[in-house]
């Protein structure tokens, strides 16, 4: 890594790691407060109308007044991680070193605990700029198992949530991502193979099993982050921190016949192990 304070030369730094000096010297633009008004509405239409691409959430944003053109809405949604979900072919390439595993769990019937684990990665925006959510979930009881917030999409908060979950609640038989790169990357199917997990991964844009933490995502949005407007990193890390606790453990779900996903991830392992 750059160690701006050392005695070598940034320049001599940058050639021994290989990387572009311009590369190192770029600081990013901070995002206007008109990108992140449309950043905001645009994750509200992505939860209602996920299949729905630049196109057309350009013209959902025409019709609310918010003139904008589909090139910049494609970058917005580039920077907030989403695309539009439908089903398509795969002819995505994997990034190098980059391995993408296939789908495991078509026609799989999920009805225990630590089956399958599913994790994504959700914008969240806060009242002035906006983090990454990252979740690792059960399917069957819908319980989240350990969550990450980040101001990047880089690999490295993804795999804390993966090793926090794994160290605390054992290993799953399956655990299924999207191909998104972080899920791709050696450090993150790395921890995976460790544990001898078998890797899932959807088709590019697909919505699969994935669904179970988009709906995860919904809750999430409109009963946390839409009522609030966190004031910083730290309370948005708090806050949400709050709200998934509540989730597992006093929030029911109808999926889950009344019970809350604390009671159908426990009791079911209490059942399985008397028996």
């Amino acid at each position: 890594m750059i160690d701006r304070s050392h005695d070598l030369p940034i320049a001599r730094q940058a050639k021994a790691l290989g990387v572009a000096r311009s590369s190192v010297y770029y600081r990013p633009r901070p995002v206007s407060a008109e990108d992140l008004k449309l950043m905001r509405r645009l994750d509200e239409l992505h939860l209602d109308f996920p299949f729905a691409g630049a196109r057309m959430l350009r013209d959902l944003l025409r019709r609310e007044g918010l003139a904008t053109g589909r090139r910049h809405v494609a970058t917005l949604m580039k920077r907030m991680g989403i695309e539009a979900i439908y089903r398509r072919p795969n002819t995505s390439k994997p990034a190098p070193g980059h391995k993408i595993y296939p789908y495991l769990l078509r026609g799989v019937k999920i009805e225990r605990p630590d089956h399958v684990w599913a994790m994504d990665i959700s914008y969240i925006p806060m009242r002035r700029g906006f983090v990454y959510l990252a979740a690792v979930v059960d399917v069957f009881s819908r319980r989240v198992l350990a969550h990450r917030v980040s101001i990047t999409m880089e690999a490295a908060f993804c795999v804390e949530a993966l090793e926090e979950a794994l160290a605390k609640h054992g290993k799953p038989e399956i655990f299924n991502t999207d191909q998104g790169s972080q899920f791709t990357s050696v450090d993150f199917t790395g921890v995976l193979l460790d544990a001898k997990v078998s890797i899932s991964m959807d088709g590019k844009g697909a919505w699969r099993d994935n669904v179970f933490v988009e709906r995860l995502w919904r809750s999430v949005k409109y009963e946390e982050v839409y009522l609030r407007a966190y004031d910083s990193v730290s309370e948005a890390r708090a806050s949400i921190g709050r709200y998934l606790a509540f989730y597992n453990e006093r929030r029911p779900h109808s999926s889950l016949d009344g019970r809350t996903p604390d009671e159908a991830y426990f009791r079911k392992q209490e059942t399985a192990m008397a028996a």
